[in-house]
C-alpha cells in the first residue's frame, strides 16, 4: 500500500512538472538544469522536448550509478523516461495559445516546484545537474548548492541568445519559485536510496 501511494505521488509530482515545463514553452521561457536545457534545443531545432531531456541526461546516469547506487539510478531512470513521455503527450493535448509571461513564469514555478518535491519526497529524481551537484560535493567537498546555481546560471547566460532579457529574466523568477519550494522539502530520498542499496548489498553478501 505504501509502494502504491508512493508511485501515485511520483506521477503527479512527474505531471505538475511536465505541465509548468509545458507552460514555460508556450511563452519561450526556460528552466535550469537538464529541464533547461532540454527546453532551449527544442527551439532552435525540430526534436520534441522529451526527446532531448532523455538524451541529456544520459550522462549523469553513468555517475549516478557509480555514485548513488543502482536503486537510485533505477528510480531516476523511470522518472526521466516517464516526464519525457508525458511531456511529449502535452504537445498532443494542449493546443497552441498565449499567455501572460509573468503568469507563466509565476505558475511554472509553482508547478514545478511542487512536482520535484513530490518526486524527491517519495525516493526518486529528476537526475541531471542535482546528480552533478552530488558527485562534486563527493569528489572535491564542494556545496551541491553552489554548483547547480553556477550550472543554472550558465544555461540561463546561454538562453539570453535565444530568448532574449526580458525572457531570461522571468525565466530566473521561475527558477527562484521553483527553487523555494523544492528547498522545503524535509525528506532527504538520495540518502535514504544510498542505504537502500547498501542494505540490499550487504543482504547479498550474506547469502553469498
Amino acid at each position: 500500500m505504501n509502494l502504491i501511494k508512493k508511485l501515485i505521488f511520483v506521477f503527479l509530482g512527474l505531471l505538475l512538472t511536465s505541465l509548468g515545463i509545458k507552460l514555460l514553452s508556450l511563452s519561450l521561457l526556460t528552466f535550469g538544469g537538464t529541464a533547461g536545457i532540454a527546453t532551449i534545443l527544442t527551439y532552435i531545432t525540430e526534436a520534441s522536448w522529451g526527446i532531448w531531456f532523455f538524451i541529456v541526461n544520459l550522462p549523469f546516469f553513468i555517475i549516478s550509478y557509480q555514485q548513488l547506487g543502482k536503486w537510485f539510478t533505477l528510480s531516476s531512470l523511470l522518472s526521466i523516461t516517464a516526464i519525457s513521455f508525458i511531456r511529449d503527450l502535452l504537445d498532443l493535448w494542449i493546443p497552441p495559445f498565449e499567455m501572460n509571461m509573468l503568469i507563466a513564469a509565476i505558475l511554472s514555478g509553482l508547478l514545478i516546484g511542487i512536482g520535484v518535491t513530490f518526486v524527491l519526497n517519495n525516493g526518486s529524481s529528476l537526475g541531471g545537474i542535482h546528480i552533478l551537484g552530488l558527485f562534486f560535493e563527493k569528489k572535491l567537498g564542494l556545496n551541491r548548492g553552489l554548483v547547480i546555481f553556477i550550472c543554472d546560471s550558465l544555461i540561463i547566460l546561454f538562453a539570453l541568445a535565444i530568448v532574449g532579457w526580458s525572457k531570461a529574466l522571468l525565466s530566473v523568477l521561475c527558477i527562484f519559485i521553483a527553487s523555494s519550494l523544492i528547498g522545503r522539502y524535509k525528506k532527504s530520498p538520495i540518502k535514504k536510496m544510498e542505504k537502500d542499496s547498501v542494505a540490499t548489498l550487504e543482504k547479498e553478501q550474506i547469502r553469498v
